[in-house]
């Protein structure tokens, strides 16, 4: 398994595996450049996003297929964007979810309100309307900042 960057031939495997999840493909083709995929010899195990705005960014559509579950993917994909964050000077990161709230936690997330996310990353696709508004918001600070608390 290899955890690279997107290309843009994997989009349609990306958009199918995030369909398939039920989750929302709006916005994915306009941040594509900002992905992590998990190839398992050519074939998309899964894939995970970063729209960075400013010093905050988003972390958007972690998926792994069904094949590759609990098996340390989704770590991984994790992991690494979260590396990409800090090496692009990300302070803090959001994200939204309806199904993983317990998930993130053991890489530093929190929930947080919806009052706290920065305008900019609010204008994200997830943010207005991809994403339902009972969706939970988790955020996590990065780099130097996360080492100040």
């Amino acid at each position: 398994m290899q955890i690279r960057r997107a290309a843009k031939s994997d989009l349609p495997a990306v958009e199918k595996l995030l369909a398939a999840s039920d989750l929302p493909t709006d916005g994915v083709r306009d941040n594509f450049s900002s992905f992590v995929v998990a190839d398992d010899n050519g074939a998309i195990a899964g894939a995970i996003g970063l729209e960075k705005y400013g010093s905050f960014a988003l972390l958007r559509s972690a998926v792994v297929s069904p094949d590759h579950r609990g098996n340390g993917v989704g770590r991984r994909l994790v992991e690494q964007l979260l590396e990409r964050a800090e090496e692009a000077g990300v302070d803090e990161i959001f994200l939204l979810t309806t199904t993983a709230e317990e998930y993130f936690p053991r890489f530093g997330f929190a929930r947080a309100e919806r009052a706290t996310v920065p305008d900019a990353v609010k204008a994200s696709a997830e943010f207005r309307g991809a994403c339902p508004d009972t969706a939970i918001v988790m955020s996590r600070r990065i780099g130097e900042s996360a080492r100040a608390r």
